[in-house]
């Protein structure tokens, strides 16, 4: 009799984790064939993707009270890239007229029927400037200008090697002529560009630096 019951208790436990087993599976596979899952690191059946590869940009898009995740290579328009420490997530730009933002308050990219200036978006261009396809500029920049300037070495505390980055410039319109200045409206311009440095000096080569780790 007790051997009897013995085998029940064993077989109906049997069935139990069979059961259980059969539901882990098909909740593996839904996870793994879910198109909301795809290029998830972790997923969730209700909000899609939590966490993505280290390369890929976490996409929250609100649905009713809740948010879905997906996973992009690049963010969609109105968002920019935000790369984090453990996480790198798609950020929405302040501004609704903006197409495309390089942060959450420059954009680099206007909707239909505003113009760019200065990482804003506006209905008109601001007095000394013109609309140029989708942008402002200043009204010296749309006349013909000077060739610009060789770029000047990569400097840092006005040393050329010892650090890892320094920066250079270039210069048009100084050659001009006061009366073209004065019709222009403009002075010379300048641009200003990161560059890498030779972080080891050369022996001997007397410099004050300190090297940047």
């Amino acid at each position: 009799m007790h051997l009897r019951l013995f085998a029940i208790v064993i077989s109906f436990l049997c069935e139990v984790i069979r059961m259980g087993s059969g539901v882990m599976q098909k909740q593996s596979a839904h996870r793994e064939t879910s198109e909301d899952c795809r290029g998830c690191l972790e997923c969730s059946r209700d909000n899609g993707c939590v966490r993505c590869p280290e390369r890929l940009f976490l996409f929250l898009q609100r649905e009713g009270m809740s948010h879905h995740g997906t996973c992009l290579h690049a963010c969609p328009a109105g968002h920019y890239g935000q790369r984090g420490k453990d996480i790198n997530r798609c950020m929405k730009c302040r501004s609704v007229d903006c197409e495309h933002c390089f942060s959450r308050d420059f954009c680099t990219k206007c909707k239909p029927g505003f113009h760019l200036y200065k990482g804003k978006c506006l209905t008109s261009c601001p007095e000394g400037t013109l609309p140029h396809n989708t942008d402002c500029l200043e009204d010296c920049l749309l006349a013909p200008a000077a060739e610009w300037s060789e770029w000047s070495s990569c400097l840092r505390d006005g040393v050329t090697c010892g650090f890892r980055w320094g920066k250079q410039t270039r210069t048009r319109g100084g050659s001009r002529t006061p009366e073209e200045k004065a019709a222009l409206l403009c002075p010379s311009h300048s641009e200003t560009q990161r560059c890498r440095m030779r972080k080891k000096c050369p022996t001997g080569e007397e410099t004050a630096v300190i090297s940047e780790f």
